[in-house]
């Protein structure tokens, strides 16, 4: 077996002109701020320093995180806080709601940290949450971007039994690379089983997965991870730079040109994917309601 260091505190190359990015502000950034801590919610933008943060709250859209900031797991590229959580809060999904309706959303993004410490892993929270908005907001879309479960059937089914209209499930990097970023309880070919059964389940939802490169990894590795996401028959894919949140994470092996993002774009689409979004400052919820459109289409085709 194949095996590949990736060493920690290691130094990052220089950052290049294209991933700079204006610092948050604006009047509906403050905004959607104060919102956010007015009804005690965590946004994973935040949580993970997504470089988007700026544009994204500047259009009015967040992407919400349940479950409370503090995860069971320790991957290495990521910035949420790890360690012991703190009790679940059953009153989130209607505070999660009612801030849809604040914002006028017509399309909602909701995440998690892991919770490995519950018997469902959150799966019931979740639920509660996709139901919830939908009654409450009867023409927004949902979408769940959700933990692995450990694969088990019984907590999928749970989420999906809520009919959430996109179930996105994030690969994160290549089979090689996985098991030293995602050291643990997570598993490359666990996430696949999780996205095809996602679409077993629910036939007239779209699946998204989304990738990280930048961490050792080859194209050809990116074209076969994306070849595996397609036949558990993912419909959108996502493609963004990893950056290194603090020296404690794993470092940059390098950055990719845009010229190089545009390829596994066409790749991506030649593939069989609906959509794919590839840029270096691609997040998994960037643009998320643009790529609702493709659902759209494809139930008017139905």
């Amino acid at each position: 077996m194949v095996t590949t260091e990736i060493k920690l505190h290691e130094q990052k190359p220089a950052r290049p002109d294209w991933l700079k990015v204006r610092l948050p502000a604006g009047p509906r950034y403050l905004e959607l701020k104060d919102l956010m801590r007015g009804m005690q919610l965590h946004t994973v933008c935040e949580e993970a320093r997504c470089p988007n943060i700026g544009e994204c709250w500047g259009h009015g859209t967040a992407t919400f995180m349940i479950l409370g900031d503090v995860c069971t797991r320790a991957c290495r590229y990521c910035a949420v806080t790890s360690g012991k959580p703190t009790t679940l809060d059953l009153a989130e999904p209607k505070r999660v709601a009612e801030a849809v309706r604040t914002m006028g959303l017509k399309h909602a993004v909701v995440t998690s940290v892991d919770r490995d410490d519950l018997p469902d892993g959150g799966a019931g929270l979740f639920a509660a949450t996709i139901r919830t908005i939908h009654q409450l907001n009867p023409e927004c879309a949902v979408e769940v971007l959700t933990p692995d479960f450990q694969g088990k059937d019984e907590h999928i089914r749970t989420v999906m039994d809520a009919r959430p209209e996109i179930f996105n499930h994030n690969i994160e990097t290549v089979e090689r690379v996985f098991p030293h970023v995602r050291p643990g309880r997570s598993r490359y070919r666990v996430s696949l089983q999780v996205l095809a059964r996602a679409r077993e389940l629910n036939r007239d939802g779209l699946t998204k997965s989304g990738l990280m490169v930048g961490l050792g990894e080859t194209i050809d590795e990116i074209v076969q991870t994306m070849r595996d996401l397609r036949s558990a028959s993912v419909d959108i894919l996502t493609i963004g730079q990893y950056l290194q949140p603090t020296q404690k994470h794993v470092g940059i092996d390098r950055y990719y040109h845009p010229d190089e993002f545009a390829r596994l774009r066409e790749e991506g689409l030649a593939l069989g994917f609906s959509h794919v979004e590839s840029g270096p400052l691609v997040r998994s919820s960037y643009h998320a309601h643009e790529q609702s459109d493709a659902l759209r289409a494809r139930r008017t085709a139905s």
